[in-house]
């Protein structure tokens, strides 16, 4: 795990007191460990879902009008809330990004790296209703031909991986 991911939290979210890199047990990684109270705080992943929206022959991306990627391309999505169904997700966000309704079809993969604290679970979707358009979190919203993926401006590794792994199967 990346020393920069300890860098984040100095606080014990129980007491207050000061936070400390130890290892509590041999072959596991680095904890944060509080000093005055013993609170061990794990540093866990943010869970992520992004939708593979096909559309008129093409695939729905969004541009971001937020960091991290702004004004770079994505597949729509974002954060799994605590006590949503990942799948309420992909329909959730997509929903918010572009204005429609989709349901999950498959799952593409789970993409996890050890230079990010977000794993992001990909799906295939299937478009119910709705007009596209931009969300609140996005530029812009349009279908791509997919020979005109723009993948010099994507903003993130799992939306790459996610679109070369659907064009693998629709072409296989």
């Amino acid at each position: 795990m990346s020393h920069n991911f300890f860098d984040t939290y100095k606080f014990c979210p129980q007491c207050g007191g000061s936070l400390e890199k130890r290892l509590i047990k041999v072959g596991e990684p680095l904890r944060l460990v509080c000093t005055r109270c013993g609170f061990v705080f794990y540093l866990d992943p943010k869970l992520a879902a992004i939708a593979l929206v096909p559309l008129e022959g093409g695939v729905v991306m969004v541009r971001r009008s937020i960091d991290p990627g702004y004004g770079l391309w994505v597949a729509p999505g974002g954060f799994v809330d605590v006590g949503e169904r990942v799948e309420e997700t992909v329909a959730r966000e997509t929903l918010e990004e572009t204005f429609l309704v989709v349901r999950p079809v498959r799952l593409i993969n789970v993409y996890s790296y050890s230079d990010s604290p977000t794993v992001v679970v990909a799906y295939l979707t299937e478009y119910v209703a709705g007009e596209l358009g931009p969300g609140d979190e996005t530029l812009e919203a349009r279908v791509f031909a997919l020979g005109e993926i723009p993948w010099e401006q994507i903003a993130f590794r799992s939306t790459k991986q996610a679109l070369e792994a659907y064009l693998k199967r629709i072409k296989g």
